[in-house]
């Protein structure tokens, strides 16, 4: 493995930085409030970050989402390139790449993702759908959704279509409770029959030997469990990011806070809990590097989005609670910047699933011989 960024990930991830440190400040996260900073996506898509996910790889995307996390920027970025750009790259039709990849990179077209399947999403047999997806992040900005179904199959929504209402998560992600009615939807990746089942292509298909419910469930399965691989790596380094934040302000406050004519950061107990927290944040980091590159690489990677997923949900909310701590009293001011690094790491600890449950999942995988290397 070699986790070295390449020329182009390193100058993407150097313009990410430059731009999120200018514009993501604490004034303009207070003026944004729960919402997202439009005109921060617009330079962000401007720059052509968005656009170059798909050269830089999953690796790069990681790269960038760390300085996304680093200041709590409040855009959809993760979002958008993990349920839009590469969902759309590599499990979508010729048409459906042409018509939206464009806009997903120039930031026109913003896609979110009512994932992971709940059961609560059902398919009529014309590719209506009807359920409820209760709390979907960055909803408020999105134009499309890529919801999954019931059987897991990957639809993608305009929003316009569906009924979308604002709800509000522990952190700023713009969320929205989605709600479907037989809502019109399009299948992701290519043609499909009146009932919503991908067409064969008989010419090709041996009918004495190959059950064609099973090829197609199988096909289903694997780009289900692709994207919520690539979503869980993905939100393991927005964690990364917003964890090596919350430290490095709880470094600068712990160095310049002085308590008896001594810095905080001169006592050992406030040494050891951030060098704890230093080891949580490192260990989110290269579980989440080591996923990436296994998926840019072709390589299986379930278990090890799962291993990142743990790390980011597990100590994630160890190392913001770390960070608050160690600003003391400040800590506590709910309009202080380090209380955003915590409600962004608690909402990440949430959405990627609590830290038994997705040890719960990891051990299955291992249990049933499921895992690749």
């Amino acid at each position: 493995m070699d986790f070295t960024p390449t020329e182009d990930q390193a100058a993407a991830r150097d313009l990410a930085a430059r731009i999120f440190g200018d514009l993501s400040t604490h004034d303009r996260l207070s003026a944004a409030g729960t919402g997202s900073d439009a005109a921060l996506w617009k330079a962000l898509c401007s720059a052509g970050l968005v656009a170059a996910v798909p050269d830089v790889g999953l690796l790069g995307l990681v790269l960038l989402l760390e300085e996304q996390g680093r200041t709590t920027a409040q855009v959809p970025f993760a979002a958008s390139c993990v349920y839009g750009l590469l969902a759309v790259a590599a499990h979508g039709s010729p048409e459906q790449r042409e018509r939206l990849l464009p806009g997903i990179g120039d930031g026109s077209v913003v896609v979110s993702g009512a994932l992971p399947a709940q059961g609560g999403v059902r398919a009529d047999a014309r590719g209506g759908l009807s359920g409820t997806a209760p709390a979907v992040p960055w909803l408020r900005d999105a134009t499309h959704v890529l919801v999954a179904d019931d059987r897991r199959r990957l639809w993608l929504v305009r929003t316009a279509d569906a009924r979308c209402e604002p709800v509000e998560l522990t952190a700023p992600w713009s969320a929205g409770r989605l709600t479907l009615d037989g809502t019109p939807a399009e299948r992701l990746g290519g043609d499909h029959d009146g009932a919503g089942h991908e067409r064969v292509d008989h010419e090709r298909v041996d009918h004495d030997r190959i059950d064609h419910d099973l090829i197609d469930n199988d096909h289903i399965d694997q780009v289900y469990a692709d994207v919520v691989a690539t979503a869980r790596t993905a939100f393991a380094g927005l964690q990364a990011g917003v964890c090596a934040g919350s430290l490095a302000r709880a470094v600068a406050h712990t160095n310049t806070r002085e308590q008896f004519g001594r810095p905080l950061a001169a006592r050992q107990a406030v040494q050891l809990r951030a060098a704890d927290a230093y080891m949580d944040t490192e260990a989110i980091r290269l579980t989440a590097y080591e996923a990436a590159w296994r998926r840019d690489e072709g390589l299986p990677y379930a278990a090890q989005a799962l291993t990142a997923a743990w790390w980011a949900s597990e100590a994630g909310q160890r190392v913001v609670h770390t960070g608050q701590h160690l600003h003391g009293g400040a800590g506590a001011d709910l309009e202080h910047p380090v209380h955003r690094h915590f409600l962004w790491g608690r909402q990440l600890d949430a959405y990627l699933g609590c830290g038994s449950e997705v040890l719960q999942e990891l051990g299955e995988l291992i249990a049933y011989g499921e895992v690749e290397r």
